[in-house]
């Protein structure tokens, strides 16, 4: 009788190696993926929705929080970030939103708030995931730092201490239509805010007030609350779900 030896060792050894290889193109190909409405360099590719007398305040450069007044934000020569800073004598600035539009997706962005300060990450410019100078509470509710606004507060405090920057990484499924009727709602699958999970599965039956038209629809824009006082984002990436 004749043997055949096989070298499992060799053979496990080549098929972890194959498996790395097909990981890694995955994931090459899902960072290719990724688009973001901010260039880093102007705003061109945004707009700003208009509200009363209020004023346009946002531009880009570098944040840093007023020396003076813990408050506020002042915009330092340089590039990578959208800041919205708002003086006394400006007044009140504007909500602002991108022309990219988009689906289901993955957002990643890092934020900046000063003391105080309250802002809002709109998806498809109509469901608020809040952004607020939450650090250091331990009762939170609907208008604190990563509650999805008029849906569910979070589910603990991950806030950092204001000026500082803090990431927030959100799965959303925009909502389905069929025939022009919508069969299925927006919702959150995730939200995790500077490393620990705040949010899972949460359903969005209708728009958050104060969004940008207050309609649904299958695609739709990032949008940014700027007349609620300052804030600056960076490393804005929003990926595509399959």
């Amino acid at each position: 009788m004749n043997y055949i030896y096989i070298n499992f060792t060799d053979n496990m050894k080549k098929i972890r190696l194959l498996l790395r290889a097909f990981i890694g193109s995955l994931i090459l190909i899902s960072h290719s993926q990724a688009a973001s409405p901010f260039n880093g360099k102007d705003l061109d590719d945004w707009k700003t929705k208009p509200r009363g007398k209020n004023k346009d305040c946002w531009s880009v450069g570098v944040a840093a929080v007023h020396p003076e007044n813990p408050n506020e934000l002042i915009v330092k020569d340089g590039a990578g970030e959208m800041v919205n800073a708002p003086s006394k004598t400006a007044g009140k600035s504007l909500d602002i939103y991108s022309t990219f539009t988009y689906g289901d997706a993955r957002i990643e962005l890092e934020i900046m708030v000063p003391k105080g300060s309250n802002s809002g990450i709109y998806l498809h410019g109509e469901y608020e995931i809040q952004v607020l100078d939450s650090h250091g509470r331990t009762k939170l509710g609907m208008g604190d730092m990563g509650a999805i606004y008029g849906a569910k507060p979070p589910a603990m405090n991950a806030s950092k201490k204001p000026g500082e920057w803090q990431k927030y990484e959100i799965v959303f499924h925009a909502p389905k239509y069929k025939d022009g009727k919508k069969v299925k709602n927006a919702h959150v699958e995730k939200v995790v805010l500077n490393g620990k999970v705040i949010q899972e599965k949460v359903e969005l039956p209708k728009p958050t007030p104060g969004g940008l038209t207050g309609k649904e629809m299958a695609k739709g824009p990032i949008m940014f609350q700027g007349d609620h006082g300052p804030v600056a984002y960076r490393n804005i990436k929003i990926t595509p779900l399959k």
